[in-house]
C-alpha cells in the first residue's frame, strides 16, 4: 500500500515520512477562554493556585512536546522553538496563541493546536471556581508555513 494512500483496510497507521526532505516549519494557532471579566481579573491577580496566566503557558509548552503522546497520528517532531502569548481582555476574553517552530519531514499544526488547547483548558481549570459558565472557543490554525503543501493563512 502506498505511504499516502488513505487506510482503506482499516488499519490505522502513522504515514511514512522518511523520503519527504527535511524543511523549516512553522504553525501558529489561537484559542479563546470566554469568561467574566471578573473571572479574568481574578486569573490575572492570580489565586490560591498561584499564577493562572503563567501556568497556562507552562501548560501550553507541555501541550506541543506531548502531541505525539495524545494524537495516535502525530510524529514526533524536532521542535527548534514555541512562543506563547496569552493576552487577557477587560471583555471576560482571554487569548491564547501559540507559534511553533521545528525543521522536519512533517509540519507543526498539530502541536501549535495542542499547545493552545492545553493553555485555555489550564485557564479554564482555575476560571471555573469564578464563572462555571466560562467556555473555550475559536481554536483554530492561524497559519503554517513549509512543507509541500506551502502556505496557509486563516482569514
Amino acid at each position: 500500500m502506498a505511504s499516502d494512500q488513505a487506510g482503506a483496510d482499516g488499519v490505522t497507521r502513522i504515514v511514512e515520512v522518511g523520503a519527504k526532505p527535511e524543511t523549516a516549519r512553522e504553525a501558529v494557532a489561537e484559542g479563546w477562554l470566554v469568561t467574566t471579566p471578573d473571572a479574568v481579573a481574578h486569573l490575572v491577580a492570580g489565586t490560591r493556585k498561584g499564577a493562572p496566566i503563567e501556568t497556562a503557558k507552562v501548560a501550553a509548552i507541555g501541550g506541543v512536546k506531548r502531541t505525539p503522546d495524545l494524537l495516535p497520528h502525530c510524529h514526533p517532531v524536532r521542535v527548534t522553538g514555541v512562543d506563547v502569548t496569552v493576552e487577557p481582555g477587560g471583555d471576560g476574553r482571554i487569548r491564547v496563541q501559540v507559534a511553533v517552530r521545528a525543521t522536519d519531514r512533517t509540519g507543526v499544526e498539530m502541536e501549535a493546536l495542542t499547545g493552545v488547547t492545553a493553555a485555555v483548558l489550564s485557564l479554564y481549570d482555575t476560571a471555573k471556581a469564578f464563572d462555571r459558565a466560562a467556555r473555550i472557543e475559536g481554536v483554530r490554525l492561524l497559519s503554517k508555513t513549509g512543507g509541500k503543501s506551502g502556505e496557509y493563512r486563516a482569514e
